[in-house]
């Protein structure tokens, strides 16, 4: 699995920090959209798909939420709480959203695009093309 934990940078100020992420610096690809979540009621969950050819980005700006990434035979949970830290999700990886705190904010930075055929949305799916892929590989 290449998901893993971007560290991006942190610029400390005594007024409040910053963070930013760039085309070609940060990033394992170039923006091409990035979209939010907020009011996440709570015991509610978000995502539950995967994508074909999407790579994204997954930032807690605010609060605090919990990442489980699943490449077919592995899981990983991921808490993310810190705004200078995103989470890289390659394509091929189903991801499911849970435990979001009072006044979190998720920022998803994305490769591509909205394409509803890109997206996978059911398990069983999931796991056959998975299977499909593996075969494809040499």
């Amino acid at each position: 699995m290449d998901a893993r934990i971007i560290e991006l940078p942190k610029i400390a100020d005594r007024r409040g920090n910053l963070s930013f992420a760039e085309n070609d610096a940060q990033l394992p690809f170039h923006i091409a959209r990035c979209y939010w979540l907020y009011d996440v009621p709570g015991g509610e969950s978000r995502g539950s798909h995967a994508h074909r050819r999407l790579s994204q980005l997954i930032i807690a700006v605010s609060g605090s939420f919990s990442v489980t990434l699943d490449d077919g035979s592995e899981k990983r949970t991921f808490v993310l709480n810190r705004p200078y830290q995103g989470l890289y999700v390659p394509p091929g990886i189903w991801r499911r959203l849970d435990d979001f705190s009072s006044g979190s904010v998720c920022l998803v930075l994305v490769d591509a695009k909205y394409d509803e055929a890109d997206y996978i949305r059911n398990y069983k799916e999931f796991l056959k093309f998975k299977k499909q892929s593996s075969n494809l590989k040499p």
